[in-house]
């Protein structure tokens, strides 16, 4: 099994972040072939950081190749650009990690 995380930190447009992430970016995000599971958390509290995180997202694959073979498709390459879209609400681009 294999994850995409994002991590997102506190808005600069709370709103407007909301309306545009789950109409239009989480979305074209569920297009990406072979994501298993998605799930969408909201930070409540974090410790032992100085970032002060809002939005955890996590995309499974059943391995490794498969999320790199899907991360090089077309839907994940329109996912990607619209980050530039999802800017205007954002003071940082989100942290993206991959896990096994």
């Amino acid at each position: 099994m294999a994850k995409l995380i994002i991590m997102y930190e506190q808005p600069r447009d709370q709103d407007g972040f909301e309306a545009y992430y789950f109409h239009v970016h989480l979305p074209l995000a569920k297009k990406i072939p072979n994501i298993k599971q998605e799930t969408t958390q909201r930070v409540i509290q974090t410790q032992n950081t100085d970032l002060n995180l809002y939005l955890f997202v996590e995309l499974q694959f059943e391995t490794l190749e498969s999320l790199q073979q899907s991360l090089a498709t077309p839907e994940a390459q329109a996912t990607v650009a619209d980050l530039d879209n999802l800017m205007k609400y954002l003071h940082h681009r989100p942290i993206i990690s991959i896990v096994e």
